[in-house]
């Protein structure tokens, strides 16, 4: 059973590159860990990597556990080590095959090293309570539309909160609402996910 939460939000002590209008806003959550999937690259805009950054510290605050791909480069290197930072709890998971290739974390809470790709997307999404998804390339799509077709059917039931850094989820997100439009959704879209401009408005619409 989860313990409701309520932290109080200190972020005006904080650098962030967005304005956080009342800085003494309390956020009242269900949840203790998030899983965040996102890319093994940095991306060329640099707000990637500053909104990849700043998640990671509102992670730390907020007293969350981040559950992750458990690499090291890129944006997933990004948020582990900017929770670490703020000494919060990271667990990574990562498949046998990357360990190589996306070059496991050494730093981390806990690391759990598994047979394969679809074993990584439960394992994650099993050991959190809602996921965020950052801008990332096929690896992070795959991992979205399985979260998505898990939810519509009724594997699991859990938000997912897309961080449209820049606008790089515009075109899937016209799709999405056109898919929605044309009646191949089994429920509304809002019901399963909900899309965010910056890290903050994650945190004042997660639930």
């Amino acid at each position: 059973m989860k313990i409701k939460k309520s932290f109080t939000n200190s972020l005006d002590s904080c650098t962030l590159g967005t304005n956080l209008g009342d800085s003494h806003k309390t956020f009242r959550m269900n949840i203790e860990s998030v899983a965040v999937f996102c890319g093994s690259k940095t991306g060329n805009n640099p707000l990637f990597v500053q909104h990849t950054a700043e998640l990671g510290k509102l992670i730390s605050m907020l007293k969350l556990k981040l559950v992750y791909g458990g690499g090291k480069k890129g944006l997933m290197g990004i948020i582990a080590d900017s929770v670490l930072k703020g000494e919060g709890k990271v667990m990574g998971v990562i498949p046998k095959m990357l360990i190589e290739r996306e070059q496991q974390h050494e730093g981390l809470t806990e690391l759990a090293i598994v047979p394969d790709m679809h074993t990584r997307k439960r394992t994650m999404y099993e050991m959190s309570d809602a996921a965020i998804i950052l801008p990332g390339g096929f690896g992070t799509m795959d991992e979205l539309f399985e979260m998505l077709t898990w939810n519509q059917l009724k594997i699991h039931d859990k938000k997912i909160y897309i961080l449209n850094s820049a606008g790089y989820y515009n075109s899937l997100i016209q799709y999405l609402h056109m898919a929605d439009r044309e009646g191949f959704l089994h429920e509304p879209l809002e019901e399963r996910i909900l899309f965010c401009s910056t890290p903050i408005e994650i945190f004042n619409r997660i639930s």
